[in-house]
């Protein structure tokens, strides 16, 4: 056999960019053809495979929770269909179990055939707004197993030699709530895929086959080597942390931990999820797929000039306990798998943050998804309608800069803020308000960015149901390294003529709306980096000016008095005596808040003493925040993170001293 040739530099560099271009390329094809709201708003990605199904080349927009995938499901593929694979071919796959995420991700995988011999695959992923199962929009918090979230696609053959299988998918399609939109999406996606078989081969006619295959395998060796490169370059060390979810619904109060440690070793890390809770009796489980996707994503936060392939996983390695909530293993419930991804990325955040100080950032906020479904009431024929939405929010702070305001999600940065108008058009839903949430930021030297609040009002509908898909109601967006907290995500619905607001929380599904009822949630802000005490009160009065932060909260969380002069021009003032007074106090008092009685905290609360700002960045208190009822397990399991994050970094060993006296 021929030894394949080597590229030279310039060769090189082209096929590296013409790969990521070819994908890039394949969102574009998906963007003016989709059907789905959903994935217009860019609820996908793609991938360029080699012969082997490993990734050659990722997107420049495609959202992080896929990427770390995508090779696992064009493997499991390839594995099903061995020896049977022929040009034209277009399989489908949406299989967690099998490296993918949740149902919701179909993932349409193509072949590229050059003189008979595969040489690449393409891929494309998108979220379908519905798969079927219990709920409109196949988002059930309650579900245990996955016989309650939808349909299940193993691998199975779309596209038969470029024939249409017109009866497989519309046997799919037929068990999701909105067909036509599914029909088309196949459509769009397996499109998508064609488009990257075309410069695939376009760059094989230029080039050669021997050098096209040749450059897939050499842009992985080229990301493996910088990586390693990188690592060795760094101590030794182990470092490690947590994060949690909110609770296990069926395990009563308490934060469900998520372990891990890393290890630097020469040029490889380790990731060991060890003492992570086992699953729980909800979707909120992470099959491996999605917990690999999660490490791969945030230790790329830190690597960022790095293209994205399969030459990137190769430095790290993954222990994941079985049955954990990190590995859960078919049938068990993992389509909220979302809520344990983030905890692990903003967890690798923090570890990352003391390798690499000058990259330092906080915690983000948690992604949220809202489905809204039922009966189209303004049409005669009364369709089903998803009104399925997520919000952005604030980015934690950073070592020398505040966090990023209003920005999607870590999970996936390349999704947009849906427009209303579109929403409007095709939902029976009018939005009310969509604004910059005031105090949601994380106090700090460098403050988190601000997250929004959205408030809409069901229309003509019938039959209308609506679940919410959340966390860190009780386990908050944290500040580092001094830093405080952000505020408690949860909906509320006002119902038609009702006076007073339900609190509903931020985990809950099918619950019965009608007519004139109006829900609302805020997104948290990012946590705060750096003792709050120590941000110069010009940019506090400038947060101030700009509705970030309120006068009450400039002086409770920054200790700056500002004296407004005329709020209607934004004229303010900084009392620089008072400032200093302020400061002073709070330094000499905020270890004694910590110390606090947890109960006498839920008592004044209730009474309207002090408010859920004051509760969770004051005196780090978890509450039901419906009723104030004090959560005693969730509220130890804050207040000893939040002494490690935060006031460990106020007054170093006298924080130690108060953290042992917590303990």
């Amino acid at each position: 056999m021929a030894e394949k040739p080597a590229l030279d530099p310039v060769t090189f560099e082209v096929l590296k960019n013409a790969f990521i271009t070819s994908v890039d390329q394949m969102g574009e094809q998906i963007l003016r053809t989709c059907y789905s709201f959903v994935i217009y708003n860019r609820d996908f990605s793609s991938a360029l495979h080699d012969a082997e199904g490993n990734s050659a080349a990722q997107g420049n927009q495609d959202i992080a929770v896929h990427v770390g995938t995508l090779h696992f499901t064009c493997k499991d593929v390839m594995r099903a269909f061995e020896g049977d694979m022929h040009p034209g071919d277009v399989y489908a796959i949406n299989d967690p179990y099998a490296g993918g995420t949740h149902f919701s991700d179909v993932r349409l995988i193509r072949p590229i055939f050059s003189d008979g011999k595969i040489i690449a695959f393409s891929q494309s992923n998108g979220h379908w707004s519905d798969v079927g199962g219990s709920v409109p929009g196949s988002f059930d918090v309650a579900a245990r197993d996955m016989f309650r979230e939808g349909l299940r696609i193993t691998p199975v053959r779309l596209f038969d030699k470029g024939r249409f299988c017109k009866d497989v998918a519309h046997l799919i399609a037929s068990n999701t709530r909105d067909p036509v939109s599914i029909i088309g999406d196949i459509h769009a996606q397996a499109q998508a895929t064609q488009v990257c078989e075309r410069e695939i081969l376009r760059l094989v006619d230029k080039y050669g086959r021997d050098t096209v295959t040749t450059g897939l395998t050499a842009v992985q060796d080229y990301v493996e080597r910088a990586v390693r490169q990188r690592l060795a370059a760094l101590p030794d060390g182990e470092w490690e942390t947590q994060d949690f979810i909110d609770c296990d619904p069926a395990g009563g109060e308490g934060l469900i931990p998520i372990k891990v440690k890393l290890t630097i070793k020469g040029d490889r890390a380790i990731y060991d999820f060890t003492g992570s809770h086992p699953t729980i009796a909800s979707i909120y489980n992470s099959a491996f797929g999605a917990t690999f996707s999660a490490v791969a994503a945030g230790m790329k936060t830190f690597f960022p000039d790095l293209p994205l392939n399969s030459g990137f996983y190769r430095p790290f390695e993954i222990i994941a306990p079985k049955d954990s909530i990190v590995d859960a293993r078919w049938p068990v419930a993992v389509t909220g798998f979302l809520m344990p991804f983030e905890k692990i990325m903003n967890a690798i955040y923090e570890m990352w943050s003391k390798i690499m100080p000058h990259r330092a950032i906080a915690c983000a906020f948690n992604l949220e998804y809202l489905l809204t479904g039922g009966l189209d009431a303004r049409r005669e024929e009364k369709p089903i309608f998803m009104f399925y939405d997520w919000l952005p929010g604030g980015w934690g702070g950073r070592n020398g800069k505040d966090g990023c305001n209003v920005t999607t999600a870590c999970f996936g940065t390349g999704l947009m803020s849906q427009p209303v108008e579109g929403q409007e058009r095709s939902n029976p839903i009018l939005t009310t308000e969509f604004e910059i949430l005031k105090d949601s930021a994380g106090p700090g030297k460098w403050r988190g960015g601000a997250g929004v609040r959205k408030t809409s009002l069901l229309l003509e509908a019938e039959k209308t149901v609506i679940s919410y898909i959340c966390d860190r109601e009780r386990a908050l967006v944290w500040g580092i390294e001094g830093g405080l907290p952000s505020i408690p995500h949860g909906l509320t619905l006002t119902r038609a003529g009702a006076e007073r607001p339900e609190w509903l929380g931020a985990i809950f599904s099918d619950v019965a709306m009608g007519e004139g009822d109006v829900f609302s949630r805020p997104t948290a802000g990012g946590g705060g980096f750096g003792d709050p005490l120590e941000r110069d009160p010009k940019a506090v009065l400038e947060d101030v000016i700009d509705d970030y932060v309120s006068v009450e909260r400039a002086a409770k969380d920054y200790g700056v008095v500002i004296t407004p002069v005329d709020p209607d021009i934004c004229a303010y003032e900084i009392d620089t005596a008072a400032t200093e007074v302020a400061r002073q106090k709070i330094r000499s008092e905020r270890l004694g808040w910590l110390g606090e009685d947890p109960e006498t905290v839920a008592a004044r609360y209730r009474a309207g003493e002090i408010d859920t700002h004051d509760v969770v960045r004051r005196y780090a208190v978890i509450l039901d925040w419906d009723t104030g009822e004090l959560l005693p397990k969730s509220t130890g399991q804050f207040r000893e993170m939040f002494w490690k994050r935060a006031a460990a970094h106020w007054a170093g060993t006298a924080a130690d001293a108060g953290l042992n006296a917590a303990q």
